[in-house]
């Protein structure tokens, strides 16, 4: 009864208006991150974006937290709405879901696991911002959860560009195939 034929999804994470622009100063660092969701939607690849987000109050973050524990004094109760929207030049389209997590992991407190149960999704392509954020936790749950997994080596960005490298060149093959979005768009042809 089970499908033998793969079925992939690609993630675009915390591409978001509060992150992009603190990592990205040249918008043609973006060009693979387009390069991957445009092949995807031409081959009938479901596109999911992941984007943090917290209710006003953020009643979701603890102070024990060491990476997100401050927000909720830093930024008071201004509204979060802008900052957590998809940065404009990766956006989604209309039917392709935006997912909320509340931590660093893609699947962390966001309904991502039932749509990919849904949609039979069992290979996963990572994208985003940070190398050593959502794309290191996400790829480590998502391993542990024995989905296929590929990372797009350049349409994955980080503050420190030797963090960058340690994990795509060292850490992420022993969990999942690490190629640039042109070499995953030239597979799929």
């Amino acid at each position: 009864m089970q499908n033998s034929e793969s079925q992939t999804a690609l993630l675009v994470m915390d591409m978001q208006n509060s992150i992009v622009p603190r990592y990205v100063n040249d918008e043609t660092a973006l060009q693979p991150f387009q390069t991957a969701i445009e092949a995807a939607r031409s081959h009938d690849i479901p596109v999911i974006y992941v984007r943090v987000a917290f209710r006003p109050g953020y009643p979701e973050i603890s102070p024990r937290n060491k990476m997100f524990g401050g927000m909720a004094s830093r930024a008071g109760s201004a509204p979060m709405e802008g900052a957590t929207e998809i940065y404009e030049s990766v956006k989604p389209l209309p039917d392709e879901p935006v997912v909320t997590k509340v931590r660093v992991s893609a699947f962390a407190g966001s309904d991502l696991e039932v749509i990919l149960r849904a949609k039979r999704i069992d290979t996963l392509v990572l994208s985003g911002i940070a190398t050593s954020g959502v794309v290191l936790s996400t790829l480590r749950e998502a391993a542990d959860k024995d989905f296929v997994l590929k990372v797009l080596s350049d349409a994955c960005i980080d503050a420190d560009p030797e963090v960058h490298r340690v994990l795509t060149e060292k850490v992420f093959p022993k969990q999942a195939e690490v190629l640039t979005a042109d070499e995953w768009v030239n597979s799929l042809n």
